[in-house]
């Protein structure tokens, strides 16, 4: 495996291929240089408009703006490929070309006018009157402050004896953004982002700050910063030049086409996004500025770029930029904190993944309801990432991903028709089903508790061990030994589940809810046990939802209390939705099947069961109840090829019990007795159901049997006279 030969690339050669730039094996001719050897048209990555290092923060005149597992230094796979690292192995995401930067050069650089304001009081400057342009240097005429709108670096200029600008790229709230080639290391491209204005103090402050901390900055997902120097008394960050449109040059390209990006697109960039995130925080940084223009895609790689914002986390007041639209309610009352920087990934999240305006007239817009995203598990995601309140945001970025990829899962089962599941770091599997397989009767309470998974403890508690060994067979003497051990919250939520789930009363919920404000899992046991009480209480279900967006075992929950309440298309809607997702949660699929029995769809039941895989313990389950289903649908709904494709499957079916299997055999003759009656004419004899041929003869003489056999294993006498009096009902007539 080779290194990418082109200019600043850092990828290898995968099948012919650079898998980060997308380019082939064989690299265009090298390009020409100046004469004073800074290279010219060199291939590399470019900037777009206000893409790259566009910058754009607003300075806000005082407003301030656990770890996940990520394969750190990992190189993305090549664009070629389905299903990149950037796709999380969830998603397609497009890769995006590795630009020539000379391209990207400005021809007149200079600040529009309606961006020109003044650095001390916010009003505008340098601009025109009378058709006479405005200046790009001067006094405000409000308060005297001088401002100075233009490039300090001409191309060709030299700084710090080691950079060759070659001319400028685009501009931002912090300054002018410069190409240049690092001559002490073989003309590799760089970035350098100076001052907008260089009367501006308080911006001279904020690159002095991030020349600081941020050059031990180092992330995959985040650009990095090699150097900070000064020429001619101006200050300059050195950085790492990325290639590439911005996120929000994507979204205007799709945009123009009256759409915003796919869903599912945006939370893979947000997943990227979400580990840079946790990166930083775990650093004890803040990001503070989050926006599509931040965020710049390469191939398959996404950086973020413009740390000018960049904050330790407990920064004061004012110490930040911020944009409106995306910043945090919060943020000019406790400034920046993980919370606040949550809030602004959810915020691009939204405007990627949905054209609306996130602010009008420096104010911000609220997000589009239900009907916008078409899918209410991302909704309550986004409610809750930009909850008013920071408290009851994500806890991290690690919880705030984990919940955005259960979305995305869901998201695509539903797109492609096909499951994708995945292992919750908050609640165990599903636990024994045996008590919902039942699809004619009603749903019992006890059994749907049985079955709900259970959600983890906390490993790193001091009771963890202790709980996890505990084995007793009586509720009251599991409680009891629980209550031997020492206070801690397991043992605390231990009690309040054995007590939720047998309805053994309300004193330990109570106690693990005086003794843990703000616990979910307190408002988990407390709908649990109104669940085993026969009487579920869907809000308590739906607050869990909210919380935990992704987590399909809250949606099993919803829907078996809904079924229980009588919503039955309800439930089924939320059945669907975990069994569309994720088919280890066989409880869905025979809710599903019940819900849609009740609703007298059969053959929707029918599709439900089939779905069951082999490999499920409920298959054999699964698989018998398709057999009744068959039997009981309406003779009018069913076919000789349904009843026969029902006795192939119970034959099939070797562990079964063999009084069971006599009265599902005897149950889908009488079903098949029933069709031939409702026929004017005689089926072929040669259809055949469970042995017996399709005539009336053949499955009177064959039913007779079963009757009688189960007639011997009857395990009373009444049982046994009436099952012979079946048998002698339907036996064929003859003449002896």
């Amino acid at each position: 495996m080779t290194t990418c030969t082109r200019q600043d690339c850092a990828g290898t050669i995968e099948d012919g291929y650079c898998d980060l730039c997308g380019h082939p094996e064989s690299p265009p001719a090298a390009a020409a240089t100046t004469g004073s050897g800074s290279p010219i048209g060199a291939s590399g990555a470019g900037y777009s408009g206000g893409g790259g290092y566009s910058g754009g923060a607003v300075h806000s005149g005082g407003v301030p703006s656990g770890m996940m597992t990520a394969p750190s230094g990992s190189r993305p796979s090549s664009g070629r490929r389905s299903r990149g690292v950037l796709g999380h192995g969830l998603v397609d995401v497009p890769p995006t070309p590795y630009r020539d930067p000379a391209d990207a050069i400005m021809d007149n650089p200079e600040v529009p006018e309606d961006k020109r304001v003044c650095s001390s009081c916010g009003n505008p400057v340098g601009r025109s009157r009378e058709g006479v342009p405005g200046r790009t240097e001067g006094f405000c005429p409000h308060d005297g402050t001088p401002y100075s709108f233009t490039p300090k670096l001409a191309p060709g200029a030299l700084v710090a004896g080691q950079y060759r600008v070659l001319g400028c790229l685009a501009h931002g709230g912090l300054g002018w953004i410069y190409l240049a080639a690092d001559e002490n290391l073989d003309g590799r491209w760089v970035v350098l982002k100076g001052l907008l204005n260089a009367a501006d103090t308080e911006a001279l402050a904020a690159a002095e700050a991030e020349r600081k901390f941020l050059t031990s900055v180092d992330h995959p997902n985040i650009v990095k910063i090699f150097n900070f120097q000064r020429h001619e008394g101006a200050g300059y960050i050195v950085m790492e030049y990325v290639g590439g449109p911005s996120l929000q040059d994507l979204l205007r390209e799709r945009l123009r086409e009256g759409h915003a990006l796919p869903v599912r697109q945006t939370i893979a960039y947000t997943l990227e996004i979400l580990k840079a995130f946790d990166y930083l925080h775990a650093n004890g940084l803040v990001y503070c500025d989050l926006k599509p223009a931040n965020v710049i895609q390469v191939g398959q790689q996404l950086k973020l770029i413009d740390l000018g914002a960049v904050q330790r986390i407990g920064a004061g007041l004012g110490s930040s930029y911020v944009t409106a639209g995306y910043h945090a309610p919060e943020i000019s009352t406790r400034g920046p904190s993980i919370a606040s920087d949550l809030y602004t990934v959810a915020r691009t999240l939204a405007v990627l993944s949905h054209p609306f305006s996130p602010a009008r007239g420096g104010v911000e817009q609220p997000l589009p309801g239900l009907e916008a995203w078409g899918n209410e598990s991302f909704h309550r995601f986004l409610l809750r990432a930009t909850d008013p309140d920071p408290d009851r945001r994500f806890a991290d970025a690690a919880e705030m991903a984990e919940q955005l990829t259960g979305v995305l899962r869901e998201i695509r089962a539903a797109e492609d028709g096909v499951p994708y599941p995945g292992q919750s770091g908050v609640f165990g599997p599903e636990r024994v089903a045996e008590g919902v397989t039942e699809v004619f009767e009603p749903l019992d309470p006890a059994a749907a508790v049985a079955a709900l998974p259970v959600p983890l403890m906390d490993p790193a508690d001091p009771s963890a061990g202790l709980l996890s060994g505990l084995i007793a067979r009586d509720p009251q003497d599991l409680l009891a030994a629980v209550a031997a051990l020492p206070v801690t919250t397991e043992t605390l939520l231990t009690r309040a589940r054995v007590a939720a789930e047998h309805d053994l009363g309300e004193s330990a919920l109570e106690e693990a809810d005086r003794e843990l404000p703000g616990e979910w899992r307190v408002t988990w046991y407390r709908a649990v046990r109104a669940l085993a009480t026969g009487k579920p209480d869907q809000a308590l279900f739906d607050r869990c939802f909210s919380l935990l967006p992704g987590e399909p075992a809250v949606k099993l929950a919803l829907g078996f209390a809904h079924e229980l309440a009588g919503d039955h298309a309800a439930a089924a809607r939320w059945y669907q939705t975990v069994w569309r997702t994720d088919q280890s949660y066989v409880s869905a699929a025979f809710g599903l099947a019940r819900t849609r029995l009740t609703a007298g769809d059969h053959q929707g039941a029918a599709a439900a069961l089939d779905q069951v895989p082999a490999s499920a313990s409920q298959h054999v389950a699964a698989q018998l109840a398709l057999v009744a289903v068959t039997a009981r649908r309406p003779v009018a709904e069913v076919g000789p090829e349904e009843l026969v494709a029902a006795g192939e499957r119970l034959d099939r079916l070797n562990r079964v019990d063999g009084r069971r299997r006599g009265e599902l055999s005897a149950e889908l003759l009488e079903a098949a007795l029933e069709w031939i009656a409702a026929q004017p004419a005689s089926p072929s004899p040669s259809t055949v159901v469970l042995g017996a041929p399709l005539t009336g003869r053949g499955v009177r003489t064959r039913l007779e049997s079963v009757y009688r056999e189960l007639a011997r294993a009857a395990p009373t006498r009444a049982e046994r006279h009436a099952l012979v009096d079946r048998a002698n009902a339907v036996r064929p007539r003859t003449w002896l």
